[in-house]
């Protein structure tokens, strides 16, 4: 059954690792409400539902009516048509709430909640109204009892007969909340028929109600009275972020009442706030939280004045901040997914996995948005939403967790099969098997188990150090990896080599110019190892066979001298008036007799200037040399030397850059000096000639519309002067410039490591060497207070697809994006991804640190750090100790304030203890040095 399981766990791997394409499904197209007129039913009785994922496997889709699930099929009531979901013959059952499923072999992710509703708007009841008996003076409210519907209503009345339309002014208005009719004082004009005219604004349909007569009663005239609001808005009104709210404000009285409107805080309106005194109304156009407050409406007149207050309360509906990202975890690995939202009132946080709510268990746990989920296995494997709500909506998000169980391998890692190390050196050979989980890993030297000591150290990543190799360290060492689900090993060679000295160095030496001398160089080495000697001369590497042949290499085995052969001379090139520093080797001539007064000078630089020494010599020695001779120029004539370096590419489009390193002026041989460079399309045959004067020249850039990005040229570049053409240099291929990468990476995840630093993954685009190369990927990031065009940047070099972002700011979020580079620049930038770094780590060192020694062993204690409220809780301590202040520490980790540590009480020991916590190491201790003693206890506060 083990070897099952294994076999399970590996191709389940495999099948997650084969192919960069595979993707677990994510929405493209989500459903919205829909609103369906009634009235419509009779020419189409049809509605689709839009709904569409990514993911490979292509995702298959399922839809839910009230949270259950449809029975689509072909030609059916409900049927599907890729992920759209299509309902014929409609009827008013199909109102409800419908969510799409859309699974593949990742799992099953929800869309957002989508809504079918009917709208209608029904006759009036035909029965007559009775007649409405009034005085003049007074006020009057018709009604206007509006017939059941469904959908959004608009009113109007109609006077006597269409198209005679009652017009609103200070003296009448219709309430668009009743549909009423009020009239602030009836005069003798407004006796008639008044006809309620309901429309609705979804389906488009009117009709009209039953006329109501107003007529003038014969007692009199009502006298003048104080304002009455029969219009009013609710004490409290929900709006909504972004919306228009509209209120109504209308009074009846004698004389006819002004309405005026103010906020009671005394907050002045803002220039967006519209109010029609002559209509009663005030709106608030795109309601933000400023807007919130308590209004209050005035009704006045020269009898009195009255007046009604409300209060708006802003609400917003969840938009999501922080998003969980797609994680692959070990197989009993935790794993916590923060989910935070804003909105007003405060969201709440449900979770699902594969499209059903999650159930809080012992291992499944959400607190404040948070999923937490301990101890994972296979069965946790899956595609997980939040959903953030509140009464005014939900948001979802969703992310992918993978939980992986592979017994260790070696087949990408194995151990090197020889590692070479020097007689007293350091070595590290790296383990680094792929498991999950972790697992344990154990070395053997030989078939011995290798125990640690103070020189030989199992790192924490399964690594072996060796500190002051010896000749007794080298042999066959085997790095065994195991887990529950079975075990691997590999094995390497070390091979410690004596170390090369060198016995006999190069000695200062005064010397006579022109005479040639032998600088020793001897050395001691490990046979078995092929020795090469390399000189320099003022720090510059000495290529021997140039310069003349003035640098000779004699000797065999392990000793190398090197010949410095005579002659040396100072001169000044290329018409300049100034003597060169420059050191030249020049041969001299031919020691002449004393009778002797000329001399013939050979290979000298064409069109350089020179001066001349005669020493005397006779068999006493040489003498003082004399002054300098006037300067003499040789002879101009073509160049012989071609540039070096030849090279270039890079640039904007359509152009071709060529570079090259200057040619000494000493080596330019005559004046007008100058390039010639050549250039043709890879597989051309004519050349493309352009000259380039200046001498000092490095670069040219030939710029045509035609060029093609990214296209190879061969290039050479050959030199003139006034004495004529000389020689070009070699053909080197160069690529014109490229285009930038047109695409950006893709599934950019981050996750926080500690308080100053932050993993980042993304999904490279495809490495080749088309047009629009990858050269590396540039990742920006910025705090969530900040700009983007303040962010940092960070550049990867090759098709990496990890980088970890350091130095920053603890318990701080930051915002992510990365994009490809290459020469040409920047690709798009990858949709921006969040990250809150972890709490700081504790800053408090560990303090009153007590030590004692027994039975070799070195007690220590100490007191419990305690974090400040800003700072991440401690996870336990670190402890580092070595034996002097130059030797590399070992650490030791601990959860608890006490250790033992089995070391030698007859050495010198450094101590320090360093909490740590999940936002990375905190302050230390004070260095404790315990001397060679045993038997005695002390402390170091």
């Amino acid at each position: 059954l083990k070897l099952v399981l294994i076999t399970l766990f590996l191709s389940f791997t495999l099948s997650l690792s084969v192919g960069n394409t595979l993707q677990s499904p994510v929405f493209t197209k989500q459903p919205g409400s829909i609103v369906f007129p009634v009235d419509s039913m009779e020419k189409n009785r049809e509605v689709v539902f839009s709904c569409e994922a990514q993911g490979d496997p292509p995702p298959f889709y399922r839809w839910k009516l009230n949270g259950s699930l449809l029975n689509s099929k072909p030609g059916s009531h409900h049927s599907l048509s890729g992920g759209n979901l299509r309902i014929n013959h409609l009827n008013k059952e199909d109102a409800g709430t419908y969510q799409c499923l859309a699974s593949n072999s990742f799992g099953t992710i929800v869309s957002r909640e989508a809504s079918l509703t009917f709208a209608y708007l029904e006759n009036f009841r035909s029965h007559k109204r009775s007649s409405v008996s009034v005085r003049e003076g007074q006020g009057v409210v018709l009604l206007c009892g509006p017939p059941p519907h469904s959908g959004a209503l608009t009113f109007s009345w109609i006077f006597n007969e269409y198209p005679s339309f009652v017009k609103q002014d200070s003296r009448r208005f219709v309430s668009q909340e009743t549909g009423n009719l009020y009239i602030a004082k009836v005069e003798p004009s407004d006796v008639g028929n008044y006809t309620c005219v309901v429309t609705n604004t979804v389906t488009k349909t009117r009709v009209q109600g039953p006329p109501t007569p107003l007529i003038l009663r014969n007692d009199g005239v009502m006298g003048e009275y104080e304002p009455k609001i029969e219009v009013q808005f609710p004490e409290i009104v929900q709006v909504a972020k972004g919306s228009t709210v509209r209120l109504e404000c209308f009074a009846l009285g004698n004389p006819v009442p002004s309405i005026s409107w103010h906020r009671v805080d005394g907050v002045p309106f803002a220039r967006k706030v519209d109010v029609r005194k002559t209509s009663g109304v005030m709106e608030i156009p795109y309601f933000q939280q400023e807007d919130a407050g308590t209004y209050e409406c005035v009704a006045e007149n020269s009898k009195g004045r009255n007046s009604v207050q409300g209060k708006l309360s802003f609400f917003a509906s969840p938009q999501l901040i922080e998003k969980p990202q797609d994680v692959q975890k070990a197989i009993d690995d935790s794993l916590v997914w923060e989910c935070k939202a804003t909105g007003k009132p405060k969201p709440s946080y449900r979770w699902m996995k594969n499209g059903e709510n999650l159930e809080p268990t012992e291992r499944v746990q959400v607190i404040n948005g948070a999923l937490s989920i301990t101890r994972l296995g296979l069965s946790d494997i899956g595609m997980y939403q939040c959903v953030a709500g509140n009464k005014y909506g939900e948001v979802y998000t969703n992310a992918e967790l993978r939980v992986i169980a592979v017994a260790p391998d070696f087949f990408q890692n194995q151990l090197k099969s020889h590692t070479l190390v020097k007689e007293g050196g350091d070595v590290l050979i790296e383990c680094k098997p792929k498991m999950s989980p972790r697992g344990t890993i154990s070395w053997r030297k030989g078939n011995d188990a290798l125990r640690a000591s103070s020189r030989i150290v199992i790192l924490e990543s399964g690594s072996l150090r060796i500190s002051n190799t010896t000749k007794a360290d080298a042999g066959t060492y085997t790095c065994a990896a195991h887990n529950q689900f079975g075990e691997a090993s590999s094995s390497g060679n070390l091979i410690v080599k004596e170390p090369t000295i060198i016995t006999t160095a190069p000695n200062t030496l005064d010397v006579t110019v022109g005479e040639s001398i032998i600088l020793p160089c001897q050395v001691s080495y490990d046979p078995s190892l092929e020795l090469k000697f390399t000189w320099f001369f003022n720090e510059q590497l000495i290529h021997f066979g140039s310069h003349g042949g003035y640098f000779e290499k004699v000797g065999h085995h392990n000793i190398e001298k090197m010949k410095l052969v005579q002659g040396a001379c100072a001169g000044s090139g290329g018409g300049s008036s100034h003597t060169m520093c420059a050191f030249c080797f020049v041969p001299v001539p031919k020691v002449v007799g004393g009778s002797h007064l000329t001399a013939t000078v050979i290979e000298l630089n064409p069109w350089v200037e020179y001066e001349f020494r005669v020493l005397a010599s006779n068999a006493v020695g040489t003498g003082e040399p004399s002054k300098p001779s006037k300067k003499a120029r040789t002879k101009e004539t073509v160049p012989k030397v071609t540039p070096a370096n030849v090279s270039g590419g890079g640039g904007s489009r359509s152009e071709l850059v060529i570079t090259w390193e200057p040619v000494p002026e000493e080596l330019q041989n005559a004046a007008g000096f100058g390039y010639v460079v050549a250039f043709r399309p890879f597989g051309a045959t004519g050349w493309m000639q352009a000259a380039v004067p200046s001498p000092e020249a490095s670069k040219y850039v030939f710029k045509n519309e035609t060029i093609l990005p990214f296209s190879p040229f061969q290039v050479k570049v050959g030199v003139y002067n006034n004495k004529g053409e000389g020689p070009f240099g070699p053909v080197v291929t160069i690529y014109s410039a490229e285009e930038e990468p047109g695409r950006a990476p893709s599934r950019l995840r981050a996750k926080s490591l500690s308080a100053f630093d932050v993993e980042v993954y993304w999904k490279a685009l495809p490495w080749s060497t088309s047009k629009k190369r990858v050269l590396g990927y540039e990742l920006r990031y910025w705090e969530k207070n900040e700009k983007e065009d303040k962010a940092s940047l960070l550049r990867t070099v090759g098709n990496r697809t990890m980088a970890i972002i350091q130095g920053l700011k603890g318990c701080t979020t930051y915002y992510i994006t990365v994009r490809a580079y290459n020469t040409a620049g920047t690709g798009p930038p990858s949709p921006a991804v969040n990250v809150t770094t972890k709490k700081p780590p504790p800053s408090q060192p560990p303090s009153k640190v007590m030590w004692n020694t027994s039975n070799s062993k070195i007690i220590l204690n100490w007191e419990q750090v305690k974090p400040l409220e800003n700072e991440s809780e401690v996870m336990g301590y670190k402890i580092l100790y070595k034996r002097n202040q130059f030797s590399r520490p070992s650490i030791m980790e601990t959860n608890t304030t006490s250790v033992e540590l089995s070391l030698p009480t007859d050495e010198e020991y450094i101590i320090q203890i360093r909490p740590f916590g999940e936002g990375g190491e905190g302050s230390s201790s004070r260095q404790i040095t315990i001397p060679k003693i045993s038997g005695r206890s002390s402390s170091a506060n």
